[in-house]
């Protein structure tokens, strides 16, 4: 039983949140490393995307609530996630239109994309704050937990209870989805594989009659919608807080470039590297411990690695170790 109690504790607070965090980190990733593949730099302004595309849906969701719209018990941000994939879609096209297009056409440096998409993301960052401010905002409603820790411990005769939050089964499931249909469609549609014949060659792809504009536009569309799916399952499953998804672009490319800067499956391996990372460094062991040792060794401490204020540190560790051990990723991507 006291085996059990442990392995419920670290469910509670490692396992299911590892899997939660590391969906949306995946997510988030995986925009990142389509924009790398294709345009061949690494977009900065990705975390602001994920904070706009989650505005939109706050917005929507405020309008929908005051005409008493809902889908209760699911949340209804979800009803405003395809207004927000659309608004962050648009918007992220007009940053193309507006800032790289000019830097692809006079074949500027990948350094020089890079700066540009810093002031990119310092607009989109003064942009939200002007639109909702910095503050805390409250995306969740409907049902909140599949699964209460109260209802498990009573079911099961147990000392630990297990909670799912809707949020985080939500996560998962629309994550799986959108993995499974983002690899059918670069791999088995003629849209995909062009996509994939200009991320490998784009002067061969031009010469093949592949329209380098058609493609970028839909690199930028796909992206906006994992951003903005991302940017809304991390709202729903802790807070919507615009710095919040500026600090997230840390976790996002070291989970990127632990797996391997342009490859689609080892962005999302890396989103749960990273997250079960900094949340497994960061847990405090001794009530786990107690259950397993015995008495006469039972810790005194909270037998904690790191504090959960150094979170990122743990992201940026891996994502020093990688670059100098192998600055490929685990799953070989595009070098820079």
């Amino acid at each position: 039983m006291e085996a059990v109690n442990a392995l419920v504790l670290l469910g509670n607070y490692v396992i299911v949140p590892g899997l939660a965090y590391g969906s949306q980190l995946g997510l988030s990733a995986l925009g990142v490393t389509l924009i790398y593949g294709v345009l061949r730099f690494s977009n900065f302004a990705h975390g602001d995307t994920m904070a706009f595309g989650a505005m939109i849906a706050l917005l929507v969701t405020w309008l929908l609530q005051s005409m008493e719209i809902s889908i209760a018990p699911l949340p209804t941000a979800l009803l405003a996630l395809p207004v927000a994939i659309a608004g962050t879609a648009l918007l992220v096209l007009a940053f193309d239109y507006g800032v790289y297009r000019h830097f692809r056409r006079v074949k500027a440096s990948p350094v020089v994309f890079v700066i540009a998409s810093t002031g990119v993301m310092f607009v989109m960052q003064g942009l939200i704050r002007f639109i909702v401010g910095p503050n805390d905002r409250n995306l969740a409603d409907g049902s909140r937990f599949i699964v209460r820790a109260r209802d498990f411990k009573d079911a099961f005769g147990l000392n630990e209870g297990l909670a799912i939050k809707a949020s985080q089964v939500l996560t998962l499931g629309i994550t799986i989805v959108l993995v499974l249909w983002l690899f059918w469609f670069l791999h088995r549609t003629k849209t995909g594989k062009a996509m994939r014949a200009y991320a490998d060659n784009e002067d061969l792809a031009r010469l093949s009659g592949i329209s380098p504009q058609t493609v970028v536009m839909l690199a930028w569309t796909l992206t906006a919608a994992l951003a903005t799916t991302a940017g809304v399952l991390y709202g729903l499953d802790k807070t919507f807080k615009p710095l919040i998804y500026f600090h997230l672009l840390l976790p996002t490319f070291a989970a990127a470039i632990v797996g391997g800067l342009g490859n689609p499956l080892g962005a999302l391996a890396g989103g749960f590297i990273v997250a079960f990372s900094e949340i497994g460094i960061t847990y405090a062991y001794k009530r786990f411990l107690v259950y397993i040792l015995p008495e006469s060794m039972e810790p005194a401490g909270l037998v904690q690695l790191l504090s959960t204020e150094y979170k990122f540190a743990v992201s940026f560790f891996i994502l020093v170790v990688v670059l100098l051990v192998r600055p490929t990723g685990i799953f070989a991507g595009r070098s820079a």
